[in-house]
């Protein structure tokens, strides 16, 4: 069976690293089926932080790659949770 597999992405200084960032998503493009981006804004200033929830779909090896590959990256900190269904 079809597992959920969750990634959270934190992104320092993400001004400076999202370009980066977003190739990775762009190239893995067909795996992301939910992508949610958070950072804190108050009208005034944006959050030089950000974090994505990304919900993955596809082979798990390839979900694997793109968090390793989204790892390598400076500044950027990725954590998983994978859901099986039983």
């Amino acid at each position: 069976k079809d597992k959920h597999i969750i990634l959270g992405v934190h992104i320092t200084d993400r001004i400076k690293r999202a370009h980066k960032v977003q190739e990775l998503l762009t190239q893995y493009g067909c795996n992301i089926k939910t992508r949610i981006g958070i950072h804190d804004v108050d009208g005034e200033k944006c959050s030089t932080n950000g974090l994505l929830i990304l919900e993955l779909a596809g082979k798990m090896a390839t979900c694997e790659k793109l968090a390793e590959e989204l790892a390598t990256l400076e500044g950027v900190e990725v954590q998983k949770m994978i859901f099986d269904h039983d």
